[in-house]
């Protein structure tokens, strides 16, 4: 059986009011550092073999912090980075609406589908990002952290669960948060989601 640890990145700075981030490459905040500090500290007793990460940078010092625990460096893959919001990415909700009549509305009657103008769909990203996650699945390591992002994580989770897309939004990922997935020779079987029980 493998397990895969599958990460959100810590905090990044906020905005107010908030900000489509989509794949705007955002830092860590200190308090974002701490989250997956102690997130490291707690998965020790598990001895990650590998440390896979989003190339974005929020991803990749968060991996970092991780390997300080577990050795070796990350490997970054590309096809985990974040949707890609095209046009809307740096824009509030009410900056979308006035540059984009009807389409923030739309979004939300068909938010699996539906593409920011120049972006991606969610089911676009769950077609990047899912042969990646397989291709760490079926690997050679047995416990590997994976670090991403709340969209991926996301789309990842619903694919697991036979959840529909459309209801990505249900599954809360908050900065920092841990997911378990297992994986044997009968399929995936989810342990834990969206897990911050280390932050206590």
């Amino acid at each position: 059986m493998s397990t895969i640890y599958l990460i959100r990145h810590g905090e990044t700075p906020q905005s107010e009011p908030r900000r489509f981030v989509g794949q705007r490459d955002l830092p860590l905040t200190e308090h974002g550092r701490e989250q997956i500090s102690r997130l490291s500290d707690a998965l020790v007793p598990y001895c990650i073999d590998k440390v896979v990460c989003s190339p974005l940078s929020r991803c990749v010092e968060s991996a970092g912090i991780l390997c300080t625990r577990f050795g070796g460096v990350p490997d970054v893959l590309p096809n985990l980075r974040e949707i890609f919001l095209g046009e809307w990415e740096g824009l509030t909700v009410d900056e979308v609406r006035d540059r984009f009549p009807g389409c923030y509305e739309a979004r939300g009657m068909n938010l699996a589908g539906f593409r920011p103008q120049g972006g991606e769909s969610f089911v676009d990203l769950l077609n990047r990002a899912w042969p990646s996650f397989e291709t760490i699945v079926n690997g050679p390591y047995d416990r590997v952290a994976v670090v991403a992002h709340s969209g991926v994580n996301r789309i990842i989770l619903c694919r697991i669960l036979d959840i529909p897309l459309g209801n990505l939004l249900r599954l809360e990922q908050h900065y920092g948060c841990l997911n378990v997935i297992h994986h044997d020779k009968v399929g995936f079987q989810v342990g834990s989601i969206n897990s911050c029980l280390f932050f206590g």
